[in-house]
């Protein structure tokens, strides 16, 4: 039989490391190639390792709670005779893309007690096991052991999972702070701006999602120069299409069509009319893209962002975008989304009009260089041009607000492509059928 390295893999673009929740397999068990060994966590989801190869887990490389970078190795293979050759063994840091003092500084500020912990008895009558993450959730949240013994799990063998914790902390009282906290000095390096706390302040820790939505949105501001175009578009056609068909639809496809597979429909023929929309910046060069997959921002019920991604939008019809939009939409709000569904986006869209927005200026999700957001259809007056003159008339309007990295993008193409979207949409024809 010949070794093999289980590398951590690339679990989506920009995802450069991801942190060890729970090996489901322990050294010399036996596992079938494409079987779940390890939960790993990223900034954007949680999701199961499958083996890369069929064998006997012959060693574990990194612990629970480790933080470990794209590439490097998580375990030795002990490959069935004659499907692979054998590999050399590698050291996790020569592996490794990102350099040790970098891991070091994105893993969570709790990471070494999260690994005690990992490794702390459970409560003296719960058998039970919890990963780290579980037990760095009830730490922060103040759980102790016999109230993290009664909260009911959904995981394999009745464990409780990330999810079970999060809905078991919706249904709880929160804390109040009764008295201020102490703050450290800030520093010459990092100025930081004192918090005045009073003793009817509430603090509430960041969970780690919105910790790292928070320090993405932070480097894409520093990193692109953001400009953003505003067109308004009529969407008279398509709101009297959708409420003409969307019964006939439900009954025919067993599922309601929303707006978005319109925009995003709309968005995919425009990027084919202007591909440098469709690109990424490797630091002097730009990157462009052949693929046209468009990420749709979708609102969890803890209130985080996550962007699950249509691949190939642009060879879907209407149906066929709709359908992915509704899939993915429903996986995301019941935590079932896997991290290729998260990976290769090219282009975004947000609808803030689902917020009641009429208009709103989104941040470029990094590496991209251009995300859309769609505000609220709204009726409104408008001059109409007919046949005999121009007339004043009801008409369902709509911003489209798109920005854009001003590093590559000049105003001429972001304007021209936000207008060609909006024609695109006004364009719609009546008689179309599903």
């Amino acid at each position: 039989m010949a070794s093999v390295e289980m590398l951590m893999p690339k679990m989506g673009e920009s995802i450069i490391e991801g942190t060890i929740l729970t090996w489901l397999k322990k050294e010399g068990d036996s596992i079938e190639q494409d079987e779940s060994v390890l939960e790993v966590a990223t900034d954007k989801v949680d999701t199961e390792v499958p083996a890369t190869h069929a064998g006997v887990l012959k060693k574990i490389l990194v612990k629970e709670g480790d933080v470990v970078a794209v590439g490097a190795p998580i375990a030795i293979i002990e490959a069935e005779n004659g499907s692979v050759e054998a590999l050399p063994a590698s050291k996790p840091e020569e592996s490794a893309n990102t350099p040790k003092e970098e891991l070091i500084a994105s893993a969570p500020a709790n990471t070494s007690a999260i690994l005690e912990e990992a490794h702390a008895s459970p409560a003296s009558n719960d058998s039970r096991f919890y990963s780290p993450l579980v037990k760095s959730i009830a730490k922060e949240e103040g759980i102790d052991a016999n109230e993290l013994a009664k909260i009911p799990g959904t995981g394999k063998e009745g464990r409780v999972t990330k999810q079970d914790m999060l809905n078991y902390l919706d249904n709880r009282s929160q804390k109040t702070v009764a008295a201020p906290v102490n703050t450290p000095a800030p520093s010459i390096a990092e100025p930081k701006v004192q918090v005045s706390i009073s003793a009817t302040d509430e603090i509430i820790e960041m969970d780690r999602m919105r910790k790292m939505i928070a320090q993405r949105m932070v480097d894409s501001k520093r990193i692109s120069a953001h400009v953003t175009s505003f067109v308004e578009a009529d969407m008279t056609n398509i709101v009297l299409w959708r409420e003409k068909s969307k019964t006939a639809y439900r009954a025919k496809y067993g599922e309601s069509i929303t707006y978005t597979p319109f925009f995003i429909e709309a968005i995919a023929r425009a990027i084919r009319d202007f591909p440098m929309i469709n690109i990424s910046i490797d630091g002097d060069k730009i990157i462009k893209k052949k693929d046209i997959n468009v990420g749709m921002a979708v609102a969890l019920p803890s209130g985080n962002l996550i962007v699950p991604v249509i691949k190939n939008a642009d060879q879907l019809n209407l149906v066929g975008v709709s359908k992915k939009v509704n899939d993915l939409a429903n996986r995301a709000r019941n935590n079932k989304l896997t991290a290729d569904d998260l990976a290769g986006g090219t282009y975004t869209v947000s609808n803030v009009g689902s917020f009641g927005n009429v208009m709103g200026t989104p941040i470029i999700p990094q590496p991209q260089v251009a995300i859309m957001a769609v505000g609220a259809i709204v009726k409104k007056p408008a001059v109409v041009e007919t046949p005999t003159g121009d007339v004043i008339a009801i008409r369902h309007k709509m911003f489209l607000s798109h920005s854009y990295d001003h590093r590559v993008v000049d105003g001429s193409l972001g304007g021209m492509f936000v207008r060609r979207v909006a024609d695109y949409l006004e364009a719609f024809d009546m008689n179309s059928t599903f």
